[in-house]
């Protein structure tokens, strides 16, 4: 029998919907630039308790001119439903014809963003400027909402600065113009990631709404923090970025948690590797192994951290510039196991830290 854990088990909730489309959970996965790809959503669908995957960041002027990177981002399977893909630009034009562009491949709904901090997404005016053009912003987002049969959700944080909270007053018009659904990740683009997420803010943003669900965002690492979020906020659905690269199995045990107040560990060094190995090698399906290589060891790292491997053996893989070698530094890894315990016991808890230093420099 596995391990369990118990934490107050939340009320019972109504389906979640994006317009039509019923989601399989209310746990949902959040864009995450580099790391949200294909071959991550795959394994964490394996794992289950998956709502929606959505891709990390797309630029819209990319997509419509082929761009080989960006149509990358948007790479789906059948078992990768349902789907979700975010587009990013300032321009009315761009943005209908990407979404259009994404209804006629079939995904199942498309999030625009507006809550991305880095200077080279908001100084063109997308991401997190847009919450400082109120009247365009509004524009912009029902000219897309018009534009498909899709849902349309957007993704935002609370505002620019603390001088201007302005999300409450966007979901409020965001809803009015067909949005289904509104993300928010409870600090300002002044803040990056940095303090503590507002709860309050995220409440807020739940009271300002009819009948639409909102997703809170931020600092969800564990089941006490989802509790927390929803307990505080009144949302109706969590997304999770870094806690669920740190811990893969998030979305399994929040489903756990949900229907009967307890839910398992989550994977041991030995049930990690295999991930690992798994999530490589749909990488290598996708891209071709030298590509996969490269691509994969910031990915690689988290893993091998979460499963408290030895800094030199971490050193080994990301060393690693063939397939032979990386093998290789892989069954050392294998062989020596974690720093501390066994490699079938529980692993401590690992937190992924989020990008610092002032923003105007990502």
């Amino acid at each position: 029998m596995p391990q369990t854990f118990t934490h107050p088990q939340p009320s019972t909730r109504p389906p979640l919907k994006y317009g039509d489309l019923e989601l399989p959970s209310r746990f949902l996965l959040s864009p995450l630039a580099g790391y949200t790809n294909l071959p991550f959503r795959r394994i964490v669908r394996e794992i289950g308790g998956l709502g929606l995957g959505t891709t990390d960041l797309v630029n819209a002027r990319g997509l419509l001119a082929g761009n080989a990177k960006t149509r990358d981002l948007i790479a789906t399977c059948e078992e990768d439903s349902p789907f979700a893909v975010q587009i990013f630009g300032s321009e009315i034009p761009a943005m209908t014809e990407a979404a259009q562009f994404l209804e006629a491949r079939g995904v199942d709904s498309i999030d625009i963003n507006m809550g991305c901090p880095v200077h080279r997404i908001t100084k063109g005016g997308a991401g997190s400027a847009m919450m400082r053009q109120a009247d365009e912003t509004v524009q912009l987002v029902e000219a897309v909402v018009k534009s498909v049969a899709l849902p349309v959700s957007v993704k935002m944080r609370l505002g620019w600065d603390d001088q201007s909270i302005t999300a409450p007053e966007f979901a409020r018009a965001f809803e009015q113009v067909g949005v289904v659904a509104i993300a928010i990740h409870g600090r300002t683009r002044e803040q990056g990631f940095s303090g503590k997420v507002s709860r309050e803010g995220i409440r807020r943003v739940v009271e300002a709404v009819q009948s639409i669900p909102v997703v809170g965002n931020g600092d969800i690492r564990n089941i006490a923090d989802a509790a927390t979020m929803f307990d505080e906020t009144g949302c109706d659905a969590i997304s999770v970025g870094r806690g669920a690269l740190a811990n893969p199995w998030i979305f399994r045990q929040l489903v756990q948690w949900e229907q009967t107040g307890q839910y398992a560990p989550s994977g041991n060094f030995e049930e990690r590797m295999q991930l690992l190995k798994r999530q490589f090698g749909y990488l290598v399906e996708q891209r071709g192994l030298e590509r996969a290589i490269s691509s994969f060891r910031k990915m690689g790292h988290w893993y091998l951290k979460s499963m408290n491997v030895r800094a030199a053996l971490r050193n080994d893989f990301q060393q690693a510039r063939t397939g032979e070698s990386l093998q290789a530094a892989l069954d050392r890894i294998a062989e020596a196991g974690p720093a501390v315990g066994t490699k079938t016991g529980e692993l401590p808890e690992y937190h992924i830290p989020v990008p610092s230093g002032p923003i105007a420099n990502w």
